[in-house]
């Protein structure tokens, strides 16, 4: 009996504790959040997905608002056609504006809308919204986007708060972008001395082969042309014994 309680006692303390787990770590995985397709190098476009999922189980998500930079603004931001959804690209004047390959530009987008036409973001699914951006920075190691989640029952998440350094996670975080250092300068220009290599060695190999041929070709010439020597001289030979045994025939 002590054993069977014990037991008992055990398995509910650990469900509790797991449930526990679950309700601390829901949160987290409910964040509305950002990152690349790859690499966001300084300097540099990528494609950036907005990941939204959905934790609640009695409503859908029916739009999202994304707040762009304003430190850091971002020339070009393209959001990839998503159906089932309207998309509305807004641009602001720039106080300052910023030299983009060597083009002065007053004005960057300040946000994008999401608003669902049809089901939204479900209970128990998420929706990633692509955007194409740059150029990324070259003076910032991330960006932060402050998101704006709106559920169908009309219920409003306000992704915002920025993360200090040494505190915990805030409650409502905002997406940040991590940006990667700039590819090194002279990796393309390794890349086309590699390829300047090897048509060099292709070049070089053509050639060698050019030459083996024709080689070949001066050395099939020479053994014909002996072979046509000996056989004329066999020929001649055979012709002169010929001659022999035809005169001493007639002698005889």
């Amino acid at each position: 009996m002590k054993a069977s309680r014990i037991a008992a006692r055990a398995a509910a303390a650990a469900a509790a504790a797991g449930a526990g787990v679950l309700a601390l770590s829901s949160p987290a995985l409910a964040h509305v959040s950002v990152a690349a397709e790859g690499a966001a190098a300084k300097g540099g476009y990528a494609v950036v997905d907005f990941k939204v999922p959905n934790e609640r189980d009695d409503a859908s998500t029916a739009k999202l608002e994304v707040a762009f930079p304003t430190d850091h603004p971002l020339a070009s931001a393209l959001p990839e056609p998503i159906q089932g959804w309207k998309i509305d690209v807004t641009k602001a004047k720039l106080a300052k504006p910023i030299e983009v390959h060597g083009k002065q530009i007053s004005e960057a987008v300040s946000k994008i809308t999401w608003t669902a036409t049809g089901k939204g973001v479900e209970p128990g699914f998420f929706q990633k919204f692509p955007v194409s951006v740059g150029a990324l920075p070259e003076d910032a190691d991330e960006l932060v986007f402050k998101a704006i989640q709106t559920y169908s029952d009309k219920e409003v998440v306000r992704w915002i708060e920025i993360q200090e350094d040494g505190a915990e996670e805030p409650e409502n975080p905002a997406p940040v972008l991590a940006l990667t250092a700039a590819s090194e300068d002279g990796h393309h220009g390794a890349a086309a001395e590699d390829a300047s290599d090897k048509s060099d060695d292709a070049k070089a190999t053509a050639t060698t082969t050019e030459a083996a041929d024709s080689d070949g070709g001066d050395t099939i010439a020479r053994v014909l042309g002996v072979v046509g020597i000996v056989v004329g001289a066999a020929g001649v030979a055979y012709g002169v014994l010929a001659g022999r045994r035809r005169t001493t025939a007639t002698e005889a």
